[in-house]
C-alpha cells in the first residue's frame, strides 16, 4: 500500500479554543469481528480510518488511519492512534471500516463496511478500559462488531525520595556554621551521569559554592552503601592547593521508589463514578410558563438549567457502568400537600430517585416544572447531606461521587452549607456549583476554596471539594449552544481528577488491578511450557 493511502492526520491541529495540557495520552488499539465479506474470491481487506471532533464543533476531522490488513473479516489492527485524553472534555470519536480495493488514498474508491460512534470516556470509563461496540452504518445489514482498547501512555511513573548527610563541608559563613543545599544536574540526555553541587544558603540569594561531586542513577539505587559515599571538591581551590583534598563529604542514607498511581489507573481498576444533580426550584427562577423564567422550557432551545445539566452530565455518565443518576430538587412545594423540601426526587419516588441516563433526568426535571410550586429559600446543605450520606458507606475507593448543584442565586443557609461541605471534604465526594442567570454570586466564592480552604466552626475543611462557576462567563456570543456547554463542562470538571486523587492518596487507596487482558472466544490462552 503507497504511503499516501497510510498518511496520518496532523495529531496537533490547531485549536485555539482548546489551550490546555492534556492530562495524559492514551494508546487505541482497534480490532474487529465478523465484518462484512465485500470480496468476490476472498475475503475483505479491511481499514479502520479514526475521526475526531473540536470541542464544540460538530464537524468531523479525519485523524488517522491503520494498516490495511490483507483477506480477513477478523482483522487485529497493529497500528495504534495515540489521543490526548481530557476528563473534563466530551471527546467524540467514529471508527469507519472500510474494505481496501485499489492503492487509491480516496475513500470513496473502496467499500465501506460500517462505522460505529462513542467517546473516548466511554473507552476509558469501561471495564478493563475494553469497549466493544456493533458497527452500524449499512441499514438491513449485520456489519460486525468493533473492539477498541485505551492504554496510558507514560513516560516515566516513578518518583524517588533520597536522604543526604553533609559532612565536614567547608565553613562559609563569618558567624555559624554553613547552612547547604544540593542542586541536581542531569549530565546526559539518558540520565546516566548525575552532577551535584553543594551550596551554602544565603538570605540575600549570594549562595556560596561549596563543592561538586558526580554520580549516577544506577550508583544511587544501591542505597546507603561505601560506594554511596562521595568526596565535594571545589575545583578552583583544587587548582590552587597542592595539599587540597575536597570540601567535605554527602552521604547517601537512604533511596526510595515509588511509583505515581494516575486517575484512569483507578478508573481501570474498575472505581465508579456516581453523579447526582440538584436542582433549584426556588421562585426567584421566575414562572416557568414565562419566557423571562430562568426554568421556561422553550420548543427551540435548552434552558440554562438544561444545558448545565447536560453538559456536565454527558461526560460523567461513561466512567458511572449502571448510568442510573439520582435526581433531586430543592425549593419547592410539592404535592398534594404544598409541603417545602430541599430535597425532593425529581421523578417523585424518594424511595428510587434513581433516573435512566442522563435523558432520563432531564425527562424527570421537566415532569417536576409542571407538578411542583416553586418557592424557597434556597438551601444547599440537604442535598450535599444527601450524597454525603452515601459517600459514607463506601470508603475503599470502589466509588466516588460528583454533586451538581445548579442555581439562580444567594444561598440561605450559608453557616450549614459550609459544615456540611467541612464534613464532606473527608469524604470521596466533590461538589460542582453552576450559577445560571443574572444574580450576584459573591458568596459562591468563599465556598469554592481554591484562594483560602473554607471553614466552618474554626474547622478548616481537610481539601478543597468545590468548584463554583457562573454560566455566564462561558455562553458563546454567536449563539452556540454547544460551544457554551463544552466551555462549562471542561471548566467545572477540570480539578475533578486532581480532587479524586487526592482523596485517594491522603486515605493510602492503591488502584484495584486492571481485569486480565481479553481472549476472544475460541483462541485457547498461550501456555509456556
Amino acid at each position: 500500500m503507497n504511503n499516501s493511502f497510510l498518511s496520518m492526520a496532523s495529531i496537533v491541529d490547531f485549536d485555539p479554543l482548546n489551550p490546555s495540557v492534556p492530562a495524559t495520552k492514551v494508546e487505541i488499539t482497534v480490532s474487529c469481528r465478523n465484518l462484512l465479506d465485500r470480496d468476490t474470491f476472498s475475503k475483505s481487506d479491511p481499514i479502520c480510518v479514526l475521526y475526531t471532533q473540536a470541542m464544540g464543533n460538530r464537524e468531523w476531522r479525519e485523524f488517522g488511519r491503520t494498516e490495511v490488513i490483507d483477506n480477513t473479516l477478523n482483522p487485529d489492527f497493529v497500528r495504534k492512534f495515540i489521543l490526548d485524553y481530557f476528563f473534563e472534555e466530551r471527546q467524540n470519536l467514529r471508527f469507519d471500516l472500510y474494505d481496501v480495493d485499489s492503492k487509491s488514498a480516496n475513500l470513496s474508491k473502496h467499500d465501506f463496511l460500517g462505522q460505529a460512534h462513542c467517546t473516548l470516556g466511554e473507552i476509558v470509563g469501561s471495564l478493563g478500559s475494553r469497549l466493544e461496540k456493533p458497527l452500524g452504518g449499512i441499514p438491513g445489514k449485520k456489519c460486525g462488531t468493533i473492539i477498541v482498547k485505551a492504554e496510558e501512555l507514560n513516560n516515566c511513573r516513578e518518583s524517588v525520595m533520597m536522604q543526604f548527610c553533609g559532612n565536614k563541608l567547608d565553613k562559609k559563613d563569618f558567624f555559624g556554621k554553613s547552612d547547604p543545599f544540593l542542586v541536581f544536574y542531569r549530565s546526559n540526555e539518558d540520565g546516566t551521569t548525575i552532577k551535584i553541587e553543594v551550596y551554602d544558603w544565603d538570605r540575600d540569594g549570594s549562595h556560596d559554592f561549596i563543592g561538586e561531586f558526580s554520580t549516577s542513577y544506577r550508583e544511587l539505587s544501591r542505597g546507603q552503601s561505601q560506594f554511596n559515599v562521595y568526596e565535594v571538591v571545589n575545583p578552583k581551590k583544587k587548582g590552587k592547593k597542592k595539599k587540597y583534598l575536597n570540601s567535605g563529604t554527602v552521604t547517601l542514607l537512604s533511596f526510595l521508589v515509588d511509583t505515581e498511581v494516575t486517575f484512569l489507573d483507578y478508573i481501570k481498576g474498575g472505581t465508579q463514578i456516581n453523579f447526582t444533580v440538584a436542582i433549584d426550584f426556588t421562585a426567584s427562577n421566575g414562572n416557568p410558563a414565562q419566557p423571562t423564567s430562568l426554568h421556561y422550557m422553550s420548543p427551540y432551545q435548552l434552558n440554562a438549567y438544561a444545558m448545565a445539566l447536560k453538559a456536565v452530565g454527558e461526560i460523567i455518565q461513561d466512567y458511572d457502568s449502571d448510568k442510573m443518576f439520582p435526581a433531586l430538587g430543592f425549593g419547592a412545594k410539592l404535592p398534594p400537600d404544598g409541603r417545602v423540601s430541599h430535597e425532593f426526587a425529581l421523578n417523585g419516588n424518594p424511595q428510587n430517585p434513581y433516573c435512566a441516563g442522563i435523558d432520563g433526568v432531564m425527562e424527570a426535571y421537566y415532569q417536576s416544572l409542571k407538578s411542583v410550586q416553586l418557592y424557597g429559600p434556597t438551601n444547599f446543605s440537604p442535598v450535599i447531606n444527601h450524597v454525603a450520606r452515601y459517600a459514607a458507606s463506601v470508603k475503599d475507593g470502589s466509588q466516588y461521587f460528583v454533586l451538581l448543584i445548579i442555581t439562580d442565586g444567594v444561598i440561605s443557609d450559608m453557616a450549614q452549607t459550609k459544615e456540611s461541605i467541612v464534613n464532606a471534604s473527608c469524604l470521596p465526594m466533590s461538589i460542582i456549583i453552576v450559577g445560571v442567570g443574572p444574580a450576584e454570586f459573591d458568596a459562591m466564592v468563599e465556598l469554592d476554596g481554591d484562594e483560602v480552604r473554607i471553614s466552618s466552626r474554626g474547622r478548616y475543611a481537610e481539601r478543597d471539594i468545590v468548584q463554583f462557576v457562573p454560566f455566564r462567563d462561558y455562553i458563546d456570543r454567536t449563539g452556540n449552544h454547544i460551544l457554551s456547554m463544552a466551555r462549562l463542562a471542561k471548566d467545572v470538571l477540570a480539578e475533578i481528577p486532581d480532587q479524586f486523587l487526592s482523596y485517594m492518596r491522603t486515605r493510602g487507596i492503591k488502584p484495584s488491578p486492571a481485569p486480565p487482558p481479553y481472549t476472544p472466544p475460541g483462541q485457547p490462552l498461550q501456555t509456556q511450557i
